[in-house]
């Protein structure tokens, strides 16, 4: 186990060598091992930080991945070659080591004793309660019975995926109107999305005179009302439209184009897979969003190191969208929380009286949220949310607000809700392990199922694109109900190329591609892990699940990187989307990856979780096409063994055939025929070939490809 300030030895290491290194020379230089040409060649293991950590490789590969993705460690080209990198001492860096502040990031340092591992008490007094509400309360758990008529003023309810959050928080709502006479009006239900305000509005719609709101449509509404309080000419909600032609003109004041901007600010690993219009969406967003986190943080230009060409460019064009804004009477998001916010302060009369608020997705409040709140100063908050969850960090998003509840709030109750409605009990297993560390209340799952979580590993990115394809092909599933989810956008498009090909319907969902859209029946959903929160399916697929993807050390908004000085750990961010991810799923999850290494994320713990990999590679491994590993299930080992050497023998000779034509074809085995169509031709036993038609994963062609030889083998036995 890493001790927790062990990475400090590492920034040292890379202040004494007095040029920049690759990482297996300061792997090698901490380990004080002096085989490495470099050590002895330049004496550095006369240097005072030579041999200070006494960790194995894979570890400190980890510490400095860790430096890397907090931008303490930076990785620069030498010699003009772009493509040779070696790691160097950021300004930050130098900073860390005489004022070490990344370790008290860590969510275990911020988690209070009463959100940690306490469980929320029942009494009989509370039961006694429950039974005098009858039938309101009857379909509710006792922890969610207790958060609906809880009598604090104050209630955080820390709410776990699949725990019911969204019901808890709209049936409270029912509960202060039918039963504590609570006018409606005096009520503010507050999310964060549009489609999480209409799914409130929903469940709530015979509830008249409530007011549920995005922070966003709150403040407009407000702005809307109180124009000329706060601003000298008529003010209007910026559109997409408007956005990308004050980019534009941004750009031509500045003397450049916006092929020339995208070059300059995206490296060519980031170009790559986009078209140009995401390219300039991205860059519009990316300017937009710098503008506003200065404007929220009372910062300018000038508090940052702008002598890189990209801050530069979005810098200035930064300061024109201010000024053109300004000008000529726009907002948008940002503004319209800051701008309601002064107005708010300046004429306190204006301020709406409710005497509840009800917030979801307290794990993603920012600071400008938080004030508002302030401002809003209700007699009593309820707050729904889940530190696991916390992903939008990089946006602006603090994790401390929720686990600061109690410290702000010192009369507060807080609930824990555990029993997971989602997933089944295999997969809620290998949740908890994922999120260990943070040291919260393992989830409980409701329901038992069969097992099937599968780690899935292949020679190359496409037999992994191929493999997901099959599966999904042979599944029976509906199709809205199996999910594909990436960490990058360039994963998600080209394997949406691929379902392209295979004339696949699918929609994807992420930030920049088809923001908003609706899961449409009959489709498969792809998505970034960031857009697909708040969603479930009955199978998940994970792809890219590789030390390179989880954690990302890349980005797709350079800038956003530099200006972003909130206090999270950016590894701890990504294990926690990686939690999300996985806890999409109901009853199938299948991870998957290219090369050697899995992400570090998949503990050992977890490994013992998933389905025992008892297959070795085929024979057609030996081929330039290599065959996947993948697992044979524990239920499919069963059904083989209970026919006996019956079924043994005719597994056997249909995985030799099947081998057989892999080789010859040069394709992997997979794609001739899936295991779980061997299983169920060694169960069905055809003995036609309108029998085997009827075998899913077979179908009309593999009948006309295959069924005379498949019928031979089975007739042989």
């Amino acid at each position: 186990m890493v001790n927790e300030l062990d990475y400090v030895f590492v920034l040292k290491a890379l202040k004494d060598i007095p040029f920049g290194v690759g990482k297996k020379l300061l792997v090698n230089y901490l380990q004080g091992k002096t085989g490495h040409e470099s050590i002895l060649k330049n004496n550095l293991n006369k240097l005072p930080s030579f041999g200070s950590l006494a960790y194995g490789e894979q570890e400190l590969d980890r510490l400095i991945g860790n430096l890397i993705l907090n931008n303490l460690i930076k990785q620069v080209s030498i010699n003009g070659n772009r493509f040779w990198k070696v790691m160097e001492l950021s300004k930050d860096g130098y900073l860390e080591i005489d004022h070490p502040k990344l370790y008290k990031k860590k969510i275990s340092q911020k988690i209070s004793s009463q959100i940690k591992q306490k469980v929320t008490q029942v009494t009989d007094e509370d039961r006694k309660l429950f039974s005098a509400f009858g039938g309101f309360l009857d379909k509710y758990n006792d922890e969610q019975k207790k958060a609906i008529i809880c009598k604090n003023d104050n209630i955080l309810c820390i709410a776990g995926a699949g725990s019911g959050k969204t019901t808890v928080l709209t049936k409270r709502i029912e509960f202060l109107i039918n039963y504590k006479s609570v006018d409606p009006i005096k009520i503010l239900a507050i999310t964060f999305t549009r489609k999480a305000k209409q799914e409130m509005a929903s469940r709530l719609e015979n509830l008249y005179g409530v007011s549920i709101e995005t922070f966003n449509s709150f403040c407009e509404k407000v702005l809307m009302r109180h124009n000329d309080m706060i601003y000298d000419r008529p003010v209007n909600m910026i559109n997409y439209r408007d956005k990308i032609q004050i980019t534009r003109n941004a750009l031509l004041k500045l003397g450049i184009n916006m092929n020339s901007a995208i070059n300059q600010y995206f490296s060519t690993a980031q170009r790559r897979s986009k078209t140009p219009e995401q390219l300039s969406n991205i860059f519009m967003n990316d300017c937009f969003f710098v503008r506003d986190y200065l404007k929220s943080k009372g910062k300018t230009s000038n508090d940052f190191d702008i002598s890189d060409r990209a801050a530069q460019l979005v810098f200035g064009v930064g300061n024109y969208i201010d000024s053109y804004m300004r000008k000529h009477g726009k907002r948008d998001f940002a503004d319209q929380l800051m701008d309601t916010i002064k107005l708010f302060e300046s004429h306190n009369e204006l301020i709406p009286q409710y005497d509840y608020i009800l917030i979801d997705e307290y794990q993603d409040i920012n600071f400008s949220q938080i004030k508002l709140i302030e401002l809003l100063n209700s007699n009593s908050l309820f707050c729904v949310g889940d530190p696991r969850q916390s992903i939008f960090g990089w946006r602006g998003s603090n994790i401390n607000y929720i686990l600061d509840f109690e410290e702000k709030y010192k009369d507060s109750e807080i609930i824990t809700l555990t029993k997971n409605y989602r997933s089944n009990k295999h997969l809620v297993d290998l949740i908890n392990k994922s999120i260990l560390e943070m040291g919260l209340l393992d989830l409980e799952s409701t329901f038992e199922a069969k097992k099937n979580i599968n780690l899935v590993s292949f020679n190359s990115e496409l037999n992994e694109f191929a493999f997901v394809i099959q599966e999904i092909l042979s599944s029976k599933l509906p199709r809205e109900e199996i999910f594909i989810l990436a960490r990058t956008n360039r994963q998600l498009i080209e394997f949406s190329n691929q379902l392209k090909i295979k004339s696949i319907p699918h929609v994807i969902k992420s930030d920049e591609i088809n923001r908003g859209t609706s899961i449409k029946k009959g489709s498969i959903t792809l998505a970034t892990i960031h857009a697909i929160k708040g969603l479930e399916a009955e199978m998940v697929f994970v792809l890219g699940c590789t030390i390179l993807n989880f954690p990302c050390r890349g980005s797709e908004h350079p800038v956003i990187d530099m200006v972003k000085m909130e206090e999270y750990d950016k590894e701890e961010e990504e294990k926690r989307l990686f939690y999300v991810a996985m806890s999409r799923a109901k009853n199938h999850l299948y991870l998957t990856y290219s090369g050697k290494k899995h992400t570090y994320f998949i503990t050992d713990e977890m490994l013992n979780l998933i389905e025992p990999d008892s297959s070795s590679l085929t024979a057609s491994s030996k081929s330039k096409f290599k065959s996947p590993s993948f697992n044979v299930k524990k239920s499919v080992k069963g059904k083989l063994n209970s026919r006996g050497k019956l079924g043994s023998d005719l597994n056997g000779r249909l995985r030799s055939w099947r081998t057989g034509l892999s080789v010859e074809l040069g394709i992997p085995a997979f794609m001739i025929m899936h295991d779980k169509t061997l299983i169920e031709i060694i169960q069905m036993m055809p003995k036609t070939k309108f029998e085997l038609g009827k075998i899913s994963g077979i179908g009309p062609t593999k009948v006309m490809k295959y069924g005379d030889e498949l019928l031979d083998i089975i007739n042989s036995i």
